[in-house]
């Protein structure tokens, strides 16, 4: 996962997330959304099979809750994992 920023104003960012799909950018969009701080998130993707997701964000501190809500998915996933494997 590769992060560029388009646009980085305080309170708003504008970033493209190259290598990840629909999945990954609802994933972190859902995540983002239970953050107080933000106010609003979106993504779109130009092209269904060859455009870069582009994520816009609007919250107190964009980079600490885009940071934060990684985190978290990353937990998730780790506790996915977890459970996984105790079922074999």
């Amino acid at each position: 996962m590769d992060i560029n920023y388009i646009e980085n104003k305080k309170g708003s960012a504008v970033f493209e997330v190259r290598g990840v799909t629909h999945g990954f950018c609802n994933l972190l969009k859902d995540e983002l959304t239970k953050d107080a701080d933000v106010k609003i998130v979106t993504y779109r993707v130009d092209h269904p099979i060859v455009g870069v997701p582009r994520m816009k964000i609007e919250a107190k501190d964009v980079k600490a809750s885009i940071k934060k809500a990684v985190k978290a998915l990353e937990k998730q996933m780790d506790d996915a994992r977890k459970e996984v494997e105790a079922l074999k």
